[in-house]
């Protein structure tokens, strides 16, 4: 039995991940976040900068970045140090330190949700547009958006700590991982990097 032409299952679909590169993006070099960051400030983009700088900062995925309220990170009208957030796919509660640049950035707005929604202001940015953000913010310096998106951020200064130490059980309670073996598969951790750190360590 044949379909209606006005059938919308009848007319072809393209899948959502047509011509994109699927699988785990890249880390920002820290040379990659000083240039972001200067080019938020430049388009004077202080909502964007402040999410950034939160993003590179808690190791959050792109659903509790979004959701962050004022008072996860507010004390006495200043911005914590140190904050702890529940993470909306695990529940469980992760604690991240927050330097002065998202410090500075953040104590610019103070509605409920540190990013309200353009379109209700009662509510968060959706992580959709998060995404659109990343990549605007990833293309305004040159780089390829397909290689970069929200966990990109996540992954950023996790990969930097694991890169300067070595340790792997810091990385995973910084990420909120409940099992080592998922921290080694978010790093991309190889055996040439296990070799590497051998190598360099003298016993």
């Amino acid at each position: 039995m044949g379909r209606s032409e006005y059938d919308p299952s009848a007319q072809e679909r393209r899948p959502w991940n047509a011509g994109r590169k699927l699988g785990a993006k890249r880390a920002l070099r820290p040379q990659q976040v000083w240039v972001i960051r200067f080019w938020l400030d430049r388009e004077r983009r202080l909502r964007d900068r402040a999410m950034f700088d939160l993003a590179i900062d808690s190791k959050l995925r792109g659903c509790d970045v979004v959701k962050v309220k004022i008072s996860d990170l507010v004390s006495g009208g200043r911005v914590r140090s140190c904050a702890i957030v529940i993470q909306q796919k695990t529940g469980r509660p992760v604690q991240f330190e927050l330097l002065e640049p998202a410090r500075g950035s953040i104590l610019a707005s103070l509605e409920d949700f540190v990013f309200p929604s353009r379109v209700d202001h009662t509510d968060h940015i959706s992580t959709r547009q998060y995404a659109r953000l990343v990549d605007e913010w990833v293309t305004g310096i040159g780089l390829r958006p397909e290689d970069y998106g929200p966990y990109s951020l996540r992954r950023t200064k996790a990969s930097i700590v694991y890169k300067q130490t070595g340790n792997l059980r810091a990385v995973q309670i910084l990420l909120g991982h409940t099992k080592i073996e998922s921290t080694v598969r978010y790093l991309g951790v190889d055996v040439e990097d296990a070799l590497a750190l051998a190598e360099g360590t003298e016993v």
